[in-house]
């Protein structure tokens, strides 16, 4: 997982979208709430928390800026408030019970391994951890039943990146616009742009 971060559009910020025919009252109220309104802790104790946080930072390294994109609040408050994703696999628990387990799992991983919590690991190690759940490559006696390929793929990476990408923090760094409601895209072949899109400032090699 590297560390390098190229900023693809340094000056783009989807906020100046705000009172633009780019958002509609709906898309304003979302992201109002999703600036002014991040949930406290609620669901998972302190120890599960600290993994939960750990392993956000991991999947989803992030460049310096003045706050972090919050990712843990949000998996929590749903989890607490009762809201799923709208998907179930056969093979994973009901999703409290998977991420409780599989954050469990993940954290004794790590310390059969290295003698510490995950979140106590540096993040080379902590990179090893997860590249082993993401491989399978797991002590089957501390997942048992939990498929952790499943469970880290599906359930895990899923859910950080999808609230990695609410933010509008994010969603300025990849040049996105947002839904673009009422105003709607017109120009979707490669390489064209809207005349209100972002243009990219730096190419990756």
């Amino acid at each position: 997982m590297s560390e390098t971060f190229l900023a693809p559009y340094p000056d783009y910020d989807v906020l100046a979208k705000w009172d633009t025919p780019s958002w509609n009252e709906q898309t304003r109220e979302v992201m109002a709430h999703r600036l002014r309104e991040v949930p406290g802790r609620r669901f998972f104790d302190e120890e599960e928390w600290a993994v939960l946080v750990a392993v956000c930072e991991r999947v989803v390294p992030q460049p310096e800026r003045a706050e972090p994109v919050p990712i843990a609040p949000w998996i929590d408050a749903a989890l607490f408030e009762g809201r799923g994703t709208g998907t179930h696999f056969a093979t994973l628990p009901s999703g409290p019970e998977a991420w409780r387990r599989g954050l469990e799992s993940i954290d004794r991983e790590a310390r059969a391994r290295h003698g510490c919590g995950f979140a106590a690991l540096d993040a080379t190690r902590r990179d090893d951890i997860l590249e082993a759940v993401d491989a399978g490559d797991v002590d089957a006696a501390i997942w048992r039943d939990l498929p952790a390929r499943t469970f880290f793929r599906h359930l895990l990476l899923e859910q950080i990146v999808a609230l990695y990408y609410v933010h509008p923090d994010a969603q300025s760094e990849i040049g996105f616009g947002g839904p673009a409601s009422p105003r709607g895209y017109v120009r979707l072949g490669p390489d064209r742009l809207d005349e209100w899109e972002a243009p990219a400032a730096a190419k990756r090699p």
